[in-house]
């Protein structure tokens, strides 16, 4: 009998640990409206690109790359845009489309955040694994700022890509006419 209090109260323990770190990121991802951060983009371990990205919740993002074609990508919240002088011509795809939709959206991640536990596999993050629509992401927050640090994904053509965040400023002030698509089509 003694055995079971004990596994039973090591269980419990774990359980309320877990939720009890669940609960901290999500009431710390709450509080959050922007973020300001420089990124290093790894696409199937073989292109790194860097740049720096401001994100206004909900779903809009504008990424400059640190390119010698002065890549962008900007959402609106609809669409997502990828231009650069490289192209002719820019890209541009519904966001909904996206697996950015979701990283975009907090409270998409919340929601999952709530029902999934941390992945103990990575000792220096919390890790939260999603499934929705046969899309696989991986989401990565700092475990003494309880900041968002990274994601990875597979983009449409299924190259894996993971994105790290680095000097991460939190509630900056955003003007929304930055997010404007226009301002970004040649």
């Amino acid at each position: 009998m003694k055995k079971y209090l004990i596994f039973f109260y090591i269980l419990f323990f774990n359980l309320s640990a877990n939720s009890s770190s669940n609960q901290e990121i999500i009431s710390h991802l709450e509080k959050i409206n922007s973020l300001e951060f420089k990124f290093t983009q790894k696409i199937d371990n073989n292109n790194i690109e860097k740049g720096e990205c401001i994100i206004l919740y909900p779903k809009k993002i504008l990424c400059k790359y640190y390119d010698i074609h002065n890549k962008i990508l900007v959402s609106n919240g609809k669409s997502l845009v990828i231009n650069s002088d490289k192209i002719k011509n820019y890209y541009r795809y519904p966001l909904d489309k996206t697996l950015l939709n979701f990283i975009l959206d907090k409270n998409f991640l919340i929601s999952k955040m709530s029902k999934v536990e941390n992945d103990k596999n990575y000792p220096f993050y919390y890790v939260f694994n999603f499934e929705y629509e046969n899309n696989f992401i991986k989401v990565f927050f700092d475990k003494g700022t309880l900041d968002l640090i990274g994601w990875e994904t597979k983009d449409i053509y299924q190259n894996q890509i993971q994105t790290f965040l680095s000097e991460i400023n939190i509630n900056v002030n955003v003007e929304e006419k930055i997010f404007s698509l226009q301002n970004y089509i040649n």
